[in-house]
């Protein structure tokens, strides 16, 4: 009787890859000396058990948002990847780029999208450091084995890459439809706004995923393909890739 398979998740680290599933997460590091860490712990927050479309996408953030403290208490030789002072700066000065763009004399759809595509940059950037790269290809070609139970390249078909298509669009739609508001009302319908294009593009590439022939979901995953193909992997050693498969084993040890 062949096993069921348990849906994984992941994020690439600067020294490790972390895997998560329904209800555990497990996260491998390689550090300085060369030595290989492994932490495995259940789940507190569990988005798996949010059926609501609404909120569902926000809770699956949330949820692997709520990992991060954990881990680092359980493992602080781990490299976030965001943590690194060049992507910091990076992120202040999309902001206050954005901010500029959506200032500008552009038109309203053209300024909305323009800074939807500005406010990938820092992740952009986080994943052109040291070796981030080639972990979130090890982490893309672990699961990967996993799930098909043969050989897989370093580019994955629910990367979270694939969110940028979606979440460019709902964005901008959103702001757009925000903007509209009058002015007293106009921030809380920016954060609804937010709040709406998040839930919208995680319900939007789960019809992806599961249509990956349609010509809007082709349409829709290409800038993430891409992204993760050109910049976000890269090919990782064996080391890298024995990392990545400690973590998976470890999260699968209690899944079970």
């Amino acid at each position: 009787m062949t096993e069921e398979k348990v849906r994984l998740g992941g994020m690439a680290l600067g020294n490790g890859v972390l895997v998560h599933g329904p209800r555990a997460w497990a996260c491998a590091i390689r550090t300085e000396d060369g030595e290989l860490k492994v932490v495995a712990k259940r789940k507190r927050l569990r988005a798996a058990n949010v059926t609501n479309p609404l909120v569902r996408g926000p809770a699956r953030l949330a949820e692997a948002f709520s990992l991060l403290p954990q881990l680092k208490r359980a493992l602080p030789e781990a490299k976030l990847p965001f943590q690194r002072p060049q992507v910091v700066a990076s992120m202040v000065a999309s902001a206050v780029i954005v901010n500029a763009a959506k200032r500008s004399s552009l038109r309203p759809a053209a300024r909305e999208l323009l800074a939807a595509v500005l406010s990938f940059a820092p992740a952009a950037l986080a994943l052109r450091g040291g070796e981030l790269a080639e972990y979130h290809g090890a982490e893309h070609i672990s699961i990967g084995r996993y799930e098909h139970d043969e050989d897989r390249p370093k580019e994955h078909e629910r990367c979270g890459s694939h969110l940028v298509g979606p979440m460019l669009v709902t964005t901008a739609a959103g702001n757009l439809l925000a903007e509209q508001a009058p002015d007293r009302y106009r921030r809380a319908a920016r954060l609804t706004a937010g709040l709406g294009a998040v839930a919208a593009s995680v319900e939007l590439f789960g019809w992806m995923t599961r249509h990956p022939k349609h010509p809007l979901a082709r349409a829709l995953s290409k800038p993430g393909y891409e992204l993760q193909h050109r910049t976000g992997t890269k090919e990782p050693t064996p080391e890298q890739l024995e990392v990545a498969q400690a973590a998976l084993e470890a999260c699968l040890e209690l899944e079970r």
